[in-house]
This record gives C-alpha cells, sequence and structure tokens, in this order.
C-alpha cells in the first residue's frame, strides 16, 4: 500500500539574526562650558531600529552631563546632547523582518583637547532580528503504522511601549546637579489586551549640601500596563526596561535646609511572551510493506516561567586611579554602574563610581572600581536574562593609600524551562519487505524494550501484539516468548 502523507501548516516567529555592533559618540565640551572636570555621566537611549535588505540600521542619543569646578571654587554642570545612527549588514536580513536593538554604554572616556573636554562613549548595540515563517509538518500517513504523541508548539509574540514614572520626595540639599538612574523590571504578566510590568528605578544624586558635594540614593517603584493586541491569556512574561530620558525640578526650602524634588522619567520597555497551541505529531512511523525513511525536525525554545530577585551586599578593596593618603576627605561617591557577566552559579564584575574628594582645599575626583562575585541561590543555567543595578554605594579610606568599598547590587533573573518540540517533515518509502509466510512466529524481545520497539521490529500494529499476548508488561525484561498469529490469504 502506498504511503500517503497528510501536512498541516502554521505561522509563527522565528529568530533569524542575532546581530551586535559598537560605535563611538563624542560630545565636545568648550572651555567656557566648563572649567576642572570632576565627574561625567552618559545616558543613552534608543530611538530608532529599522531593517532593510541585507542591513539593520539603528539610532540613538547620547545626554552628557559634565560636573566642573567653577571660577569661585564651586561645583557647576553643564549637558550636551548628539544623535547618532550606525548599521550592520548581514545577508539574510529582508525588510519584512523586525529588530529588537538594545543600546548600553560600553565605556566612558574623559579626555583632554587643547582647552576643551571631549566626552567619547563607546555605544554596544545588541539586536534580534525575528521573521514570520511558516511551520509545514505531516499530521497523518495513509498506509503507515504511525506513533503518535501530544504536544505544544510556541510562537513568541513581541511587544514594546513606553510609560512615565514621576516621584515626589524631599533630600537635605540644596542643589541637585546630576541625577542617574537604572531601572529594573521584577515582574511581568501578561493580561488581557496589555502586558502589565513591575519594577524600580533606582536613583542616584550628586548633589550639593552646605556648599559640599554629596550622594544621595532613592529607590522609586513603578508599575505600568504597556498595550498589547496579541495578549489574550495570563502568562509569564520577559520584558527589560531602558531609561529614554530623566528630569529633575529642584525647589529649595532655606528655611528647612532641604531641597524638594520632581522627579520624572521616560522608560521604554522591550519583551516577549510566547503563544501556545495543542498539536498532535507523528512521533515514530513504519510500514508492513516497505521500508521508510523518516526525516524530522526539531525545535528548542526557552519559555520564561519566573523573575527572580536578589538583592547583594558587596565590599572589598577597590582599585583607584589617583593616589590617596590621609589628606583626603571623601565626600561623594557618585554616578554608580556595573558591568557584570554569568557564572555557573551566579555573576561577577565590577562595580564603577566617581570618588569625589577633597585634598589641600581643592575638590578632585577619581574613578574607583570595586570587584564582585556572588553566587545566587536557585539560579538556573537556562536563565540567560540577567540585569543588575547598584542601589547604593560608599567608600572609605581603613588604611592610608587603600579603598575600601561597599554596594548593594539588586540583580533580576528571567528563569525559563527549554521546551524541545520533533516533528515528522518528509517520508520517503524503500525496498519492499520480503513478507513472512507462516501462520504463527515467536518472537524473543530485547530486555527494556516497549510496545512500540516491539511492533516495529516484528512489522505489526501495536494493537496486534497487545491482543496476541494480553499478559505482557511493558518494558520487557528478554525472557518473554511473542506469539504472533497471521490470518491465511
Amino acid at each position: 500500500m502506498a504511503i500517503n502523507a497528510q501536512y498541516q501548516t502554521g505561522s509563527y516567529t522565528k529568530t533569524t539574526a542575532t546581530l551586535s555592533a559598537q560605535t563611538m559618540v563624542e560630545i565636545k565640551f568648550s572651555s567656557q562650558d566648563a572649567g576642572e572636570a570632576i565627574a561625567v555621566y552618559p545616558q543613552i537611549s534608543l530611538t530608532s531600529c529599522e531593517v532593510s535588505s541585507g542591513r539593520v540600521n539603528y539610532g540613538g542619543r547620547l545626554i552628557a552631563t559634565l560636573v566642573y569646578v567653577g571660577e569661585d571654587g564651586k561645583l557647576c554642570r553643564v549637558q550636551k546632547g548628539a544623535e547618532f545612527s550606525h548599521y550592520i549588514d548581514d545577508e539574510s536580513l529582508a525588510p519584512s523582518q523586525r529588530g529588537d536593538c538594545k543600546l548600553t554604554c560600553a565605556k566612558c572616556q574623559l579626555k583632554r583637547d587643547g582647552s576643551s573636554y571631549v566626552v567619547a562613549v563607546v555605544a554596544d548595540a545588541s539586536i534580534t532580528v525575528r521573521d514570520n515563517a511558516q511551520r509545514s509538518y505531516i499530521g497523518s500517513l495513509d498506509g503507515a503504522i504511525c506513533k503518535t504523541e501530544s504536544g505544544k508548539t510556541y510562537s513568541p509574540v513581541t511587544f514594546s511601549g513606553e510609560s512615565e514614572v514621576e516621584d515626589d520626595f524631599d533630600c537635605v540639599a540644596e542643589d541637585v546637579l546630576v541625577p542617574a538612574a537604572q531601572a529594573l523590571v521584577t515582574d511581568c504578566n501578561v493580561r488581557a489586551g496589555e502586558v502589565e510590568v513591575s519594577g524600580e528605578i533606582y536613583l542616584s544624586l550628586l548633589a550639593i549640601r552646605d556648599n559640599v558635594p554629596v550622594s544621595l540614593d532613592r529607590i522609586i517603584p513603578f508599575k505600568c500596563e504597556i498595550s498589547c493586541d496579541e495578549a489574550l491569556l495570563a502568562q509569564r512574561a520577559a520584558c527589560r526596561a531602558e531609561i529614554k530620558s530623566v528630569n529633575v525640578n529642584c525647589k529649595v526650602y532655606e528655611d528647612k535646609g532641604k531641597c524638594g524634588v520632581e522627579f520624572a522619567a521616560t522608560l521604554g520597555f522591550s519583551g516577549h511572551f510566547f503563544e501556545e497551541e495543542d498539536v498532535s505529531f507523528i512521533e515514530d512511523a513504519f510500514s508492513k510493506d516497505n521500508e521508510l525513511s523518516l526525516t524530522f525536525n526539531t525545535e528548542s525554545v526557552l519559555v520564561d516561567t519566573d523573575t527572580k530577585v536578589y538583592s547583594e551586599r558587596v565590599n572589598g578593596l577597590c582599585a583607584v586611579k589617583a593616589k590617596l593618603d590621609y589628606t583626603c576627605a571623601f565626600l561623594a561617591a557618585a554616578l554608580p554602574c556595573v558591568e557584570y557577566s554569568r557564572t555557573d552559579d551566579g555573576v561577577e564584575g565590577s562595580i564603577s563610581a566617581t570618588l569625589i574628594y577633597e585634598q589641600g582645599g581643592d575638590i578632585r575626583s577619581t574613578e574607583v572600581n570595586l570587584p564582585f562575585s556572588v553566587k545566587l541561590a536557585g539560579l538556573s543555567r537556562n536563565c540567560k536574562q540577567i540585569s543588575a543595578a547598584v542601589c547604593g554605594i560608599s567608600f572609605r579610606q581603613r588604611a592610608e593609600g587603600e579603598c575600601e568599598g561597599e554596594a548593594v547590587i539588586k540583580i533580576t533573573a528571567c528563569d525559563g524551562e527549554v521546551k524541545n518540540l520533533k516533528y515528522l517533515t518528509e517520508v520517503t518509502e524503500g525496498a519492499e519487505k520480503t513478507p513472512v509466510q507462516s501462520a504463527i512466529s515467536v518472537y524473543i524481545p530485547a530486555a527494556g524494550d516497549g510496545l512500540w520497539e516491539t511492533a516495529k521490529r516484528l512489522s505489526e500494529s501495536p494493537e496486534n501484539i497487545q491482543n496476541s499476548n494480553p499478559e505482557l508488561s511493558y518494558p520487557l525484561t528478554g525472557k518473554e516468548r511473542i506469539l504472533i498469529y497471521r490470518a491465511k490469504n
């Protein structure tokens, strides 16, 4: 009997490319803009990402804030912005595809250019390109004996959006020079028609109190709803948050010695969840009459199951660029950021910050790096998306010439479960099998064989094997004797 395959098709979204690139962005501050530089804070945000034939174009905005010592010896600030664009070439790219770009500041350098300062930033771009695709598989196979299994297909659904976060609070300071902010998503869930995102903004303020620089920290919680037409059933989602803009307005209460702060930030969100569909797949097949060659396709996806949140305190000796001694009075630990990488049981990396100190009546600064390595309990090997932020750092000089640091790191990890899918895509008939002429056969199985393996070896249906030998229990021990009865034509 000839084999007749019936195919089923379905649409899904697949990742076609994962690309990365770096670009240098520079902003120049003239001598009229700034005196002796104390600190610089770069803020990068994405403005566009478009895929065309063989190329993906992306653009961003860099805002650099420079803190400097003015002519009167007081700290001042100046801010400038610059737009930039770059591209990545890849033969697989097409206009129908969609790109998800993550921009980060990989390195920031402040250098002299004559009497001016140049802020040079290396912007890292990580782009995931997705496209619509068709999944085709054999749903039924006439003329063959098939082993079918129930399974699920998974198709990622992406979402993105922006939201405003506001907060009002008082701080004991006369003015705020630089607000530095990092955002982490601590929970993300799909609801009907929307995705609900919760998290925290870790705000670090370089402020002035009694004409002296100080650093102030604040944690601002947020909960936002992102519209998504494809969101139907309640489920988990993975999401990242980006600070696109920060605005801080200060109102000084001279009689109270306080500063009223109005904080406003624009957050950009980008994430995904998976649509599931229950289907039946042919796992294996054979024919009584012919040898069959089966071709399978496999898919593997990491489905998000949970977001783990860790708060880790780290401390130790720091690497310092400047030469410090007991004549240095530490004033502020400003503009902290963290670089990290995954280890087998946690993360490791370094926290960098600008240490502002007074020496000989002058305000000075230096870059400080605090290395760390932390174990994260319950962190799965399947966890790929890890984010971290600094929510408080301080430095002290325990021994002359040494700088000791202590910081709190907030870490979020999107845990997941690997789902593997195998389905039949092609069947080719081979040589005819030699028919068995005897009315009865005795078969000695191998230990561990199941009903399907036994039926396949005997080219008989599992139902015939079961009906002929109802006393058998699977898996077999290898000591059984299986009888096969055949009706005579």
